[in-house]
């Protein structure tokens, strides 16, 4: 989700047979959401492992019993990996597969439950810090409950009647009193039935009330804030929404009817907050129409009309799940097709729109990642290398004279390529090209002729997830060497280079959590090159000390704003001493740290820009000799500029449009006026933008 209630176009897995129902969770402890389809016509689950970026790995299968109907996931066994039970229709039984925390599962379990399971759910309805069982059974019209022992077995079922044909099951404290109760749609009936739990484990008669027709799916929360739990029903016969308001001790005092327009044969429904307002919106499953509907809610238990996210011709969505999937902080949708037997992602991130711009053309429909420029063919003109979101190769773009570009030249790299960096690293004063690869956690090495053209890729394992690469002589003898930020392992690798263009293996350094960019400089005046990371998931930056030998000190760390996502390193007040300036996504302003010179450094002072800026870089771009700052901003689709004053403080922002979703951010003179000039890959619009500069910290529309 874009976190505004929009979202991006799906993405698409293949599973097995007929998918009939989809849960999330990271079933292989690498804080990275998963994803659990239960397949009716095969007769097995599909896993499906996450890369944290919103896309996932080829799915991994295991059998359980006959027609699997629903699924979810849950620590059953109390070892802190999540595990999986599934209601299987046709042989009357829930399967539960028990996780190695790795992504693998044990062979199933099965227990008998009633006739045609049709829908589960878990929650401790015990109060014994177990997870239980709930399963609508819809052939037997009753629930079944199975307490769980803590070891990932479960005692046999009690049942209890509910209305006739139940299709959908969920749990939730409907009267406040820490005890969890039940809640079930009762397809045939019309009617949802609510069991008050006693918190031992049993639970009262049912209390029914009335809803539209045929429906197939419940889910709870509080739609109207007023801190009690609702009930919101899709309802498969007419196409309308039921929303039921409740007051004191799970009883509904009101009930309202939507119809939301559009969606036809609803299969499925799920809340969550799509748009950031604090306020629960409804997402549907529509079998018919072929799409998702989301609706948004006006906190008051009322809804706007259904905005349509299409998910294909025949694909016939059939259940829906929600989260994080690429770690952006907001809510995405997976979505399990019966038709086209496929699992379609549709992320976001938080920003609105804004008008088309002209840019350069990539080629093919593939958002850019990461970009650097520099100088390979020896013309004196910049080039441009660009990194792709999901695409193994990088593209380099050769100059003309006045800021335009030949067409690309393509170089496959590793999997996923995330960073690039450019230099001489092997002494023939020729650039070169480092890429760092996120998937296949390794960085290539393309050593160029000094003509724009480069030889085939070497490639050096470092740590997982590598996130940002940088280059400089950390050990003093005159040859480039490498230092990678690794997301997933919390730390850095260094690889010290020979001069030949090969490198040493890595030695890694730990820092904060979920490091994100890494830059390098001599912070503490001893001719000796420091390394400085932003660890976005611990809201810090991380500052390691080099010996001058190419190994460095453990780590300093200091506080900057919310999720910093970018680091650059300069001069900004004009002492001699090098300052840190870091990008905060999550706080939408950058932190400007003075530096003492003594590898200590003041507090950070920060300084408001755009929306989710994710990329900064600081030169003097008004030639005025004082350090200014460029940010790229992906959620208001545009660039920060902040004038420094010399003294460490900088003017108020003055922002200048780009294309669509602004990821990283170079300077450099691309059409040899002698002024810097701004370049912006944006990953939404596939294409770059040029911003060229009068050199008096002003900018033209882009390019």
């Amino acid at each position: 989700g874009y976190g505004n209630g929009s979202f991006e176009n799906q993405t698409r897995y293949l599973v097995d047979s007929s998918p009939q129902s989809v849960a999330i969770g990271d079933v292989n402890n690498d804080t990275r959401l998963d994803i659990v389809v239960a397949n009716s016509w095969s007769d097995d689950v599909s896993v499906l492992l996450g890369y944290g970026n919103g896309s996932f790995a080829k799915e991994t299968r295991y059998l359980v019993g006959s027609s699997p109907s629903s699924v979810t996931v849950g620590d059953f066994n109390n070892d802190t990996r999540l595990d999986i039970v599934v209601g299987n229709y046709w042989s009357n039984d829930v399967s539960i597969l028990l996780g190695y925390g790795n992504g693998y599962f044990e062979n199933q379990t099965r227990y008998s439950v009633g006739s045609s399971p049709r829908s589960v759910a878990i929650g401790d309805v015990n109060n014994d810090t177990r997870l239980d069982i709930v399963v609508a059974n819809w052939g037997s019209n009753d629930v079944s409950v199975l307490l769980g022992y803590g070891n990932g077995s479960f005692a046999k079922e009690t049942r209890y009647l509910v209305g006739s044909l139940p299709s959908s099951v969920t749990v939730g404290d409907f009267n406040n009193d820490t005890r969890l109760d039940i809640v079930v749609g009762n397809y045939w009936s019309n009617d949802v039935s609510i069991l008050l739990g006693y918190g031992n484990g049993y639970f009262e008669n049912q209390k029914s009330y009335s809803v539209d027709f045929y429906p197939s799916s419940v889910a709870i929360g509080d739609v109207n804030n007023d801190t009690r739990l609702d009930i919101v029903v899709a309802n498969q016969g007419n196409d309308y929404v039921s929303v039921l308001l409740q007051y004191n001790r799970g009883a509904i005092t009101y009930a309202m009817t939507l119809a939301p327009g559009g969606g036809s044969s609803l299969r499925c429904v799920v809340i969550n907050d799509l748009n950031n307002d604090t306020n629960l919106d409804i997402v549907l499953a529509n079998y018919g129409t072929n799409n998702v509907g989301v609706l948004f809610g006006y906190g008051n238990g009322s809804f706007e009309n259904q905005m349509m996210l299409n998910t294909g011709t025949n694909s016939h969505p059939i259940s829906i799940a929600v989260g994080d999937f690429n770690g952006d902080r907001e809510v995405d949708i997976a979505v399990a097709n019966d038709g086209s037997k496929r699992v379609d992602m549709m992320l976001g991130n938080g920003r609105g729109k804004f008008a088309i711009q002209t840019s350069y053309e990539i080629g093919f429909d593939t958002p850019p990642l990461v970009m650097a420029s520099g100088d390979f063919n020896n013309d004196a003109r910049s080039e441009i290398v660009l990194a792709y979101d999901g695409r193994d190769h990088v593209d380099i773009f050769v100059a003309y004279n006045y800021a335009s570009f030949e067409t690309q030249i393509r170089y496959s790299v590793g999997s996923y390529p995330y960073s690039v960096a450019i230099g001489d690293v092997n002494n023939d004063t020729r650039l070169d090209i480092i890429v760092a690869n996120w998937f296949s956690n390794d960085v290539s090495v393309l050593l160029g002729y000094g003509n724009g053209s480069f030889e085939n890729q070497t490639k050096y394992l470092v740590g997982s997830l590598p996130s940002s690469v940088s280059i400089g002589d950390f050990n003093n003898d005159t040859r480039l060497d490498i230092v990678v930020a690794n997301q997933g392992s919390k730390d850095v690798s260094v690889l010290v280079g020979y001069g030949n263009g090969s490198f040493e293996n890595q030695t890694k350094y730990l820092v904060g959590f979920q490091p994100s960019s890494v830059a390098i400089g001599d912070v503490n005046n001893d001719t000796r090159l420091d390394i400085v990371v932003a660890n976005w998931g611990s809201d810090d930056v991380s500052i390691l000390l080099g010996y001058g030998n190419g190994s460095f000190e453990n780590q300093t760390r200091y506080s900057v704003g919310s999720s910093p996502r970018s680091v650059a390193i300069g001069d900004v007040n004009n002492d001699t001493q090098l300052d840190i300036v870091v990008a905060n996504d999550g706080s939408d302003d950058v932190s400007v740290l003075l530096g003492y010179g003594n590898d200590s450094f003041e507090n950070q002072t920060r300084y408001s820009v755009g929306s989710y800026p994710l990329s900064v870089s600081i030169c003097d771009i008004n030639n005025d000799t004082r350090l200014d700052i460029i940010v790229a901003n992906e959620g208001s689709d545009d660039v920060s500029v902040l004038l420094g004053y010399g003294n460490g403080s900088f003017e108020n922002q003055t922002r200048y449009s780009v294309g669509s979703s602004p990821s990283s951010v170079a300077i450099g003179d691309v059409n040899n006026d002698t002024r810097l000039d701004i370049v912006v890959t944006n990953s939404e619009s596939d294409d770059v933008s040029i911003l060229l500069g009068y050199g008096n910290g002003s900018f033209e529309t882009e390019t």
